[in-house]
């Protein structure tokens, strides 16, 4: 692994923090763009980078309004539109004449989505690994259609899902989250983290703003895309990984793709939403087999869709 280099790009307003490592005797290797999520930082892909940074370029970096990189000063700003404008970026500056690997957890890959089904980087995105991040209107399309076949199954679906995402409407209100935030949540947050996924982590020194910055993504996003769902075709092979046991998006949630990716693998893991902290050997084992298939064994524009056996 080479020495991890620290750059700054400017994107739409904001600094976007950005860390590259290039392995030492691999300077032409796939390049592979890692996206946090809420209420993270780039620092939550430290050990999946660590298994990765052996054999490809590895880019993390701070999304708008997280970790080391400024915040937008309107909600405006965390619209996905304005996060597909900071991929386009970063990877105009560590890949501007390669395809590049995508990789996003939670809100990474939430928005990470927009930019695999918008016309603007097909053919610079050579492939996606979603965890723990449906697209939004896929999640909304997926709920019509279950309520408009109104089953005791389709509405428990339905039901369960909402009851997991209370917070998410919790996070609507105004000033109160901000509010639980300032108040305690910053203290009660490593605690719950320790309880639900069974790790320790500590808070950076910008968790506070980290977690009131991000409330704009939920804002600026959730209900507009629930109302007013887009048709949303995936243009590159997507892996979707399956943590089991999620409380917050269920296992189920990974069908609602199935309709709009031609190119599909999903990796069910009995395990949390945090996977990519707990089990960072294998997320990344699970990334370089999807980025070996699609740069080295498939052929052209072969569809695939793949049930990965439970690990």
């Amino acid at each position: 692994m080479g020495a991890i280099q620290h750059v700054w790009v400017r994107s739409r307003g904001v600094n976007l923090s950005v860390e590259v490592s290039i392995p030492t005797d691999r300077p032409d290797a796939p390049t592979v763009v890692l996206v946090h999520g809420y209420p993270d930082n780039a620092e939550v892909w430290k050990e999946v980078r660590a298994q990765l940074a052996k054999d490809f370029v590895v880019v993390t970096y701070d999304c708008r309004g997280a970790g080391q990189s400024s915040a937008p000063s309107t909600t405006r700003g965390y619209a996905l539109g304005r996060f597909e404008d900071d991929l386009v970026a970063v990877t105009d500056l560590v890949s501007p004449d390669h395809p590049f690997h995508l990789v996003g957890h939670d809100w990474g890959s939430i928005h990470s989505w927009e930019s695999v089904t918008e016309e603007r980087l097909k053919g610079r995105i050579a492939s996606f690994t979603s965890i723990s991040g449906p697209c939004l209107d896929h999640l909304a399309l997926w709920m019509r259609s279950k309520l408009s076949k109104p089953t005791p199954r389709n509405l428990w679906l339905v039901t369960r899902q909402l009851l997991a995402s209370l917070y998410v409407f919790f996070f609507q209100l105004p000033l109160l989250p901000e509010l639980t935030w300032r108040l305690g949540w910053k203290s009660v947050w490593p605690k719950w983290f320790k309880w639900i996924e069974g790790v320790s982590m500590t808070p950076g020194p910008r968790q506070l703003a980290d977690g009131i910055n991000g409330l704009g993504m939920y804002r600026a996003n959730v209900l507009k895309t629930l109302f007013k769902p887009r048709m949303r075709v995936a243009h590159a092979p997507v892996q979707i990984i399956v943590p089991t046991k999620d409380l917050y998006v269920r296992s189920f949630l990974a069908e609602a793709a199935v309709p709009f990716v031609p190119v599909l693998w999903r990796r069910d893991v009995a395990d949390t939403h945090w996977v990519i902290r707990k089990r960072p050997e294998l997320i990344a084992s699970y990334v370089r087999e999807f980025i070996q298939w699609v740069d080295v064994d498939r052929a052209p524009n072969l569809p695939l869709r793949m049930h990965g056996g439970r690990r």
